[in-house]
Protein backbone atom coordinates (compact mmCIF):
# COMPACT_ATOMS: atom_id res chain seq x y z
CA UNK A 1 0.00 0.00 0.00
CA UNK A 2 0.62 3.29 -0.26
CA UNK A 3 1.63 4.40 3.47
CA UNK A 4 3.84 1.79 5.07
CA UNK A 5 4.40 -2.03 5.23
CA UNK A 6 2.00 -2.91 8.02
CA UNK A 7 -0.68 -1.19 6.22
CA UNK A 8 0.00 -3.34 2.49
CA UNK A 9 0.34 -6.53 4.68
CA UNK A 10 -2.85 -5.89 6.70
CA UNK A 11 -4.29 -5.08 3.28
CA UNK A 12 -3.46 -8.56 1.31
CA UNK A 13 -4.57 -10.62 4.29
CA UNK A 14 -7.97 -8.97 3.92
CA UNK A 15 -8.22 -8.92 0.28
CA UNK A 16 -6.82 -12.96 0.61
CA UNK A 17 -9.76 -13.39 2.89
CA UNK A 18 -12.41 -11.55 0.93
CA UNK A 19 -10.80 -13.21 -2.45
CA UNK A 20 -11.27 -16.75 -0.88
CA UNK A 21 -14.92 -16.24 0.08
CA UNK A 22 -15.94 -14.45 -3.40
CA UNK A 23 -14.05 -17.84 -5.01
CA UNK A 24 -16.19 -20.06 -2.90
CA UNK A 25 -19.87 -17.96 -3.40
CA UNK A 26 -19.22 -18.48 -7.00
CA UNK A 27 -21.56 -21.37 -8.84
CA UNK A 28 -19.90 -20.82 -12.38
CA UNK A 29 -16.74 -21.46 -13.59
CA UNK A 30 -17.05 -18.12 -16.16
CA UNK A 31 -17.54 -16.19 -12.39
CA UNK A 32 -14.24 -17.20 -11.13
CA UNK A 33 -11.88 -14.89 -12.58
CA UNK A 34 -13.63 -11.80 -11.82
CA UNK A 35 -14.15 -13.67 -8.38
CA UNK A 36 -10.00 -13.91 -7.66
CA UNK A 37 -9.48 -9.91 -8.56
CA UNK A 38 -9.11 -9.18 -4.50
CA UNK A 39 -6.60 -12.41 -4.16
CA UNK A 40 -4.79 -11.08 -7.33
CA UNK A 41 -5.14 -7.39 -5.65
CA UNK A 42 -3.79 -8.90 -1.94
CA UNK A 43 -0.72 -10.76 -4.08
CA UNK A 44 -0.12 -6.69 -5.49
CA UNK A 45 -0.24 -5.31 -2.22
CA UNK A 46 1.94 -8.04 -1.03
CA UNK A 47 4.45 -7.29 -3.71
CA UNK A 48 4.49 -3.49 -2.25
CA UNK A 49 5.03 -4.62 1.73
CA UNK A 50 8.38 -6.50 0.78
CA UNK A 51 9.30 -2.91 -1.31
CA UNK A 52 8.49 -1.13 1.53
CA UNK A 53 10.40 -3.14 3.72
CA UNK A 54 13.30 -3.27 1.12
CA UNK A 55 13.58 0.04 -0.41
CA UNK A 56 15.39 1.30 2.92
CA UNK A 57 19.09 1.46 2.98
CA UNK A 58 19.87 -1.89 4.66
CA UNK A 59 16.99 -3.50 2.34
CA UNK A 60 18.05 -6.34 -0.19
CA UNK A 61 17.90 -4.71 -3.52
CA UNK A 62 17.51 -7.49 -5.25
CA UNK A 63 14.43 -8.36 -3.49
CA UNK A 64 12.94 -4.36 -3.90
CA UNK A 65 13.24 -4.30 -7.86
CA UNK A 66 11.71 -7.96 -7.83
CA UNK A 67 8.84 -6.56 -5.59
CA UNK A 68 9.02 -3.21 -8.18
CA UNK A 69 8.19 -4.90 -11.32
CA UNK A 70 6.14 -7.64 -9.64
CA UNK A 71 3.77 -4.25 -8.64
CA UNK A 72 4.11 -2.79 -11.91
CA UNK A 73 3.14 -6.26 -13.65
CA UNK A 74 0.34 -6.11 -11.88
CA UNK A 75 -0.69 -2.70 -11.89
CA UNK A 76 -0.26 -1.76 -16.04
CA UNK A 77 0.52 -5.32 -17.68
CA UNK A 78 -1.74 -7.48 -15.86
CA UNK A 79 -5.06 -5.71 -15.12
CA UNK A 80 -5.95 -3.93 -18.59
CA UNK A 81 -6.54 -7.92 -19.74
CA UNK A 82 -8.10 -9.28 -16.60
CA UNK A 83 -10.20 -6.67 -15.96
CA UNK A 84 -11.81 -6.58 -19.25
CA UNK A 85 -11.87 -10.40 -19.40
CA UNK A 86 -13.36 -11.26 -16.40
CA UNK A 87 -16.80 -8.99 -16.71
CA UNK A 88 -16.91 -10.53 -20.37
CA UNK A 89 -17.32 -14.09 -18.90
CA UNK A 90 -20.07 -12.76 -16.81
CA UNK A 91 -22.01 -10.85 -19.49
CA UNK A 92 -24.71 -12.50 -21.32
CA UNK A 93 -26.47 -9.77 -23.37
CA UNK A 94 -24.88 -10.08 -26.65
CA UNK A 95 -24.47 -6.65 -27.77
CA UNK A 96 -22.35 -5.77 -24.85
CA UNK A 97 -20.57 -8.80 -25.23
CA UNK A 98 -19.47 -7.39 -28.80
CA UNK A 99 -18.38 -4.01 -27.30
CA UNK A 100 -16.31 -6.08 -24.51
CA UNK A 101 -14.83 -8.04 -27.81
CA UNK A 102 -13.24 -4.31 -28.57
CA UNK A 103 -12.22 -3.64 -25.07
CA UNK A 104 -10.20 -6.65 -23.96
CA UNK A 105 -8.24 -5.49 -27.22
CA UNK A 106 -7.72 -2.25 -25.70
CA UNK A 107 -6.31 -4.19 -23.12
CA UNK A 108 -4.08 -6.33 -24.81
CA UNK A 109 -2.51 -3.97 -26.67
CA UNK A 110 -1.78 -1.65 -23.77
CA UNK A 111 -0.21 -4.39 -22.30
CA UNK A 112 1.84 -5.55 -25.30
CA UNK A 113 2.96 -1.38 -25.07
CA UNK A 114 3.42 -1.11 -21.47
CA UNK A 115 5.20 -4.36 -21.11
CA UNK A 116 8.10 -3.41 -23.62
CA UNK A 117 8.44 -0.37 -22.02
CA UNK A 118 9.12 -1.84 -18.88
CA UNK A 119 11.26 -4.26 -20.21
CA UNK A 120 13.37 -1.63 -22.69
CA UNK A 121 13.31 1.63 -20.27
CA UNK A 122 12.93 0.02 -16.73
CA UNK A 123 10.86 1.62 -13.60
CA UNK A 124 12.74 2.91 -10.26
CA UNK A 125 10.93 2.83 -6.95
CA UNK A 126 11.63 5.80 -3.98
CA UNK A 127 9.76 6.49 -1.07
CA UNK A 128 8.32 9.85 -1.49
CA UNK A 129 6.30 11.85 1.38
CA UNK A 130 5.33 8.52 2.75
CA UNK A 131 4.33 7.47 0.03
CA UNK A 132 5.77 4.95 -2.79
CA UNK A 133 6.40 6.73 -6.38
CA UNK A 134 7.26 4.68 -9.50
CA UNK A 135 9.64 6.87 -11.85
CA UNK A 136 8.38 5.40 -15.22
CA UNK A 137 10.63 7.77 -18.43
CA UNK A 138 8.32 6.16 -20.57
CA UNK A 139 7.68 7.94 -24.17
CA UNK A 140 5.59 10.94 -23.66
CA UNK A 141 4.10 11.06 -27.14
CA UNK A 142 2.00 8.72 -26.61
CA UNK A 143 0.59 8.96 -23.01
CA UNK A 144 -2.37 10.63 -23.89
CA UNK A 145 -3.33 7.22 -26.19
CA UNK A 146 -2.05 4.95 -23.43
CA UNK A 147 -4.28 6.89 -20.21
CA UNK A 148 -7.16 6.38 -22.87
CA UNK A 149 -6.79 2.78 -23.87
CA UNK A 150 -5.88 2.24 -19.94
CA UNK A 151 -9.15 3.40 -18.72
CA UNK A 152 -10.85 1.58 -21.94
CA UNK A 153 -10.06 -1.37 -20.59
CA UNK A 154 -10.19 -1.04 -16.60
CA UNK A 155 -12.93 1.36 -15.65
CA UNK A 156 -15.01 1.32 -18.96
CA UNK A 157 -16.04 -1.87 -18.68
CA UNK A 158 -18.05 -1.83 -15.45
CA UNK A 159 -19.96 0.98 -17.08
CA UNK A 160 -20.75 -1.12 -20.10
CA UNK A 161 -21.68 -3.95 -18.20
CA UNK A 162 -25.00 -5.08 -17.69
CA UNK A 163 -24.65 -6.46 -14.30
CA UNK A 164 -27.07 -5.15 -11.53
CA UNK A 165 -24.32 -2.62 -9.54
CA UNK A 166 -21.53 -3.34 -11.73
CA UNK A 167 -21.80 0.62 -12.38
CA UNK A 168 -21.09 1.71 -9.19
CA UNK A 169 -18.20 -0.34 -8.56
CA UNK A 170 -16.60 1.34 -11.67
CA UNK A 171 -18.06 4.85 -10.41
CA UNK A 172 -15.38 3.82 -7.11
CA UNK A 173 -12.77 3.00 -8.99
CA UNK A 174 -12.78 6.47 -11.60
CA UNK A 175 -13.24 8.38 -8.26
CA UNK A 176 -10.97 6.81 -6.81
CA UNK A 177 -8.49 7.61 -9.50
CA UNK A 178 -9.72 11.11 -9.78
CA UNK A 179 -8.74 11.76 -6.23
CA UNK A 180 -5.46 9.67 -6.45
CA UNK A 181 -4.00 12.18 -9.20
CA UNK A 182 -5.34 15.54 -7.39
CA UNK A 183 -4.22 15.00 -4.08
CA UNK A 184 -1.28 12.66 -4.53
CA UNK A 185 -0.02 12.99 -8.14
CA UNK A 186 3.47 11.92 -7.74
CA UNK A 187 2.56 8.58 -6.20
CA UNK A 188 -1.22 8.59 -7.76
CA UNK A 189 -0.13 4.87 -9.25
CA UNK A 190 0.80 3.51 -5.45
CA UNK A 191 -2.14 5.23 -3.88
CA UNK A 192 -4.91 4.70 -6.86
CA UNK A 193 -4.21 0.82 -6.97
CA UNK A 194 -4.46 0.52 -3.44
CA UNK A 195 -7.83 2.66 -3.21
CA UNK A 196 -8.95 0.25 -6.45
CA UNK A 197 -8.06 -3.12 -3.99
CA UNK A 198 -10.07 -1.62 -1.39
CA UNK A 199 -12.80 -0.78 -3.64
CA UNK A 200 -12.64 -5.07 -4.81
CA UNK A 201 -14.06 -6.00 -1.89
CA UNK A 202 -17.27 -4.72 -3.37
CA UNK A 203 -16.40 -7.92 -5.93
CA UNK A 204 -18.18 -10.16 -3.28
CA UNK A 205 -21.42 -8.58 -3.08
CA UNK A 206 -21.58 -9.04 -7.03
CA UNK A 207 -21.01 -12.44 -7.12
CA UNK A 208 -23.58 -12.80 -3.78
CA UNK A 209 -25.71 -11.16 -6.43
CA UNK A 210 -25.59 -13.11 -9.32
CA UNK A 211 -24.94 -16.38 -7.79
CA UNK A 212 -28.52 -15.35 -5.69
CA UNK A 213 -30.40 -14.44 -8.87
CA UNK A 214 -29.09 -17.84 -10.84
CA UNK A 215 -30.59 -19.16 -7.94
CA UNK A 216 -34.29 -17.88 -8.54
Amino acid sequence: MCFSATASFTAATVLSTIGVISIKKTNNIKQVPFACIPLIFAMQQLSEGFLWLNLIPEGDKTIANVATYGFIFFAQIFWPIWVPYSIFLLEKNRRQKGIFKILVAAGIAVSIYLTYCLLAIGVEAKITAYHIAYIQKYPLALKAFVIAFYAMSTVVPMFVSSIKYMWILGLAVLLSYLISVYFYHQNSLSVWCFFSSIISIGIYLIIRQISNNAKE
